[in-house]
């Protein structure tokens, strides 16, 4: 069984604060943080968070993608001809 739980530490014991499912006097493995957190904000990388948050996503119009697009030499038909004739 792998378990998180809250505890309250008192007179030198920590005390579950939610029913165990375990047999009088078993043996476990306890892992202590003293810093209560969210499980899902552990799993977070908030590295990559912060560099999402510091990008502005603006869609571009589609006059802009035009004016891009136009300036562009070459004509599309022909370099995907070009490409398939030289493939064999």
């Amino acid at each position: 069984m792998l378990k998180t739980l809250s505890a309250v530490y008192e007179n030198g014991l920590l005390r579950p604060l939610e029913p165990l499912p375990l047999k009088e006097n078993q043996h476990v493995s306890v892992t202590v943080s003293d810093v209560f957190e969210d499980r899902a904000d552990a799993w977070l990388d908030h590295e990559y968070m912060a560099s999402v948050d510091a990008i502005q996503e603006v869609e571009p119009t589609l006059e802009e993608v035009r004016r891009v697009l136009s300036k562009i030499a070459g004509n599309l038909s022909n370099d995907i001809r070009a490409e398939r004739d030289s493939r064999g």
